[in-house]
């Protein structure tokens, strides 16, 4: 029984790692998405680092990225951006990929 029961703590703690890399990633992702946006928006310093935080945070608001992608292209269009939902998903996988491989080379 005891390796069944090593077995299960195994797959738990791989559980739990996966769940943190994915959170961390997204996160990653979201602020570099922020940092683009705030670019867009001509905020720069401080104002565009909070920016970029607040785009993470918008990140828990419902499972997804549509949270995400809605505050972004609400901010774009009151700031008179015409940007394109495409070219804004387009960033976020293109950003995704970027947010992995920051990660990995911190390993």
């Amino acid at each position: 029984m005891s390796g069944f029961d090593d077995r299960k703590d195994a797959f738990e703690k791989k559980f739990v790692l996966d769940a943190e890399q994915e959170f961390k990633l997204l996160a990653r992702r979201n602020k570099l998405l922020g940092q683009w946006v705030a670019d867009l928006l001509g905020k720069t310093g401080d104002e565009a680092k909070a920016y970029a935080t607040e785009v993470v945070i918008s990140d828990m608001e419902e499972v997804g990225e549509e949270d995400v992608f809605r505050k972004v292209k609400q901010d774009l269009i009151a700031a008179g951006n015409s940007i394109s939902d495409a070219d804004i998903r387009e960033r976020m996988s293109v950003l995704l990929v970027e947010a992995r491989s920051q990660i990995i080379s911190e390993i």
